[in-house]
């Protein structure tokens, strides 16, 4: 009774002449840790390490990552971007630790450079699901992302992201997290395999639109 009685007080201030109102509660931070390859950091447009973006000719553009976008439409969000361009999901995975310090969320990404490189898919599925079950062992909600499309490589390379990604998806409903969907969020419905051109920027990576769409429609909070 008291609950109720003190509610109803609260309620009241707000009522009136309208010049009080109640505060809204406060809202909590969710603190992601994104760790992947480019697709991650945000090559062409943008590299978190900056340094090396220098050293590879990138412009410093933060629109040019999903993270930023995410943050734009949820801002609850916090990330923690873990891209390095062109490692393998071995060398990804070797950085999970530093890169999950604090973090409520962890996103898994990677795997065209293996393709990229001959390494077998399955190899990089392994790497994939161990860093998954990595992360939740340390009580962290985990996403693990599909493969982009990949315009430069198609179409010998699309075989092989079609199959890393049917393995994700076969070990995330095995381990119970969500896949987030890059590859259909970023697949032109016409010419299937590839990106659309206004959604790449050097048919590798994403434009700033690509960016978008994958911050924006593809990045859900598990």
């Amino acid at each position: 009774m008291v609950g109720v009685l003190l509610f109803t007080v609260v309620v009241m201030t707000g009522c009136g002449n309208g010049t009080r109102s109640v505060a809204p509660p406060p809202v909590s931070t969710i603190f992601v840790a994104a760790l992947g390859d480019s697709i991650t950091s945000g090559s062409p447009g943008y590299d978190p390490s900056h340094g090396n973006a220098k050293l590879l000719g990138f412009a410093e553009n933060p629109q040019s990552q999903w993270e930023y976008w995410a943050q734009q439409a949820n801002p609850r969000l916090r990330f923690r971007n873990c891209g390095v361009y062109g490692e393998r999901t071995d060398e990804i995975a070797r950085r999970l630790l530093a890169c999950q310090k604090g973090a409520d969320v962890l996103v898994v990404q990677g795997g065209i450079n293996d393709i990229a490189q001959g390494r077998p898919v399955a190899e990089a599925a392994r790497n994939l699901r161990a860093m998954v079950e990595r992360g939740k062992s340390l009580g962290l909600r985990v996403e693990v992302a599909e493969l982009i499309p990949w315009n430069n490589g198609y179409p010998d390379a699309d075989p092989k992201i079609r199959a890393l990604n049917r393995l994700i998806h076969r070990f995330a409903r095995a381990e119970h997290v969500r896949v987030l969907p890059f590859y259909r969020t970023l697949e032109d419905p016409k010419r299937r395999g590839r990106m659309k051109e206004a959604w790449t920027a050097d048919g590798d990576h994403p434009s700033i639109a690509g960016y978008r769409r994958l911050g924006e429609l593809a990045f859900r909070l598990p």
